[in-house]
């Protein structure tokens, strides 16, 4: 892990969670609601060692950090706002599959704007044995 740059491991995150996403909407109703909380431990990582890790180190690295940082977080929120509204109600709820839809289309804007106005940014601010560091902690 300490080998690996933070960006990197991101992004392949943000395609291991398309991926769930798939598995999710492809599953047999008896297997739905098992795809569905891989999912959501799969975003919660994620988001956690963004939000611990990367975001205060953007903050502090970037020009307009607090704003590139903060336009994030809005994002992060609503699809918070969102699962949570799916755990809630559950996955035989009546909406639960318009819901996801939803959920998965906040999730798929937000890491395209992380990958193009934070990663991009932080890749070019900072050097491999920093963005090695981050992948570590």
């Amino acid at each position: 892990m300490g080998e690996q740059d933070v960006i990197d491991l991101l992004v392949t995150q943000h395609g291991q969670i398309r991926d769930l996403f798939d598995e999710v909407e492809q599953a047999p109703p008896d297997k739905v609601e098992e795809a569905f909380d891989r999912l959501t431990r799969m975003l919660s990582v994620h988001e956690t060692a963004e939000e611990e890790i990367v975001h205060p180190y953007a903050r502090r690295k970037l020009d307009n950090g607090q704003g590139v940082v903060g336009d994030r977080l809005t994002e992060e929120n609503r699809a918070k706002r969102l699962l949570l509204e799916l755990h809630k109600g559950g996955v035989d709820h009546p909406e639960f599959w318009e819901r996801l839809g939803e959920l998965r289309t906040a999730v798929t804007m937000h890491a395209r704007s992380e990958e193009r106005y934070e990663f991009a940014k932080l890749r070019a601010n900072t050097s491999t044995v920093e963005r090695r560091a981050m992948a570590a902690a």
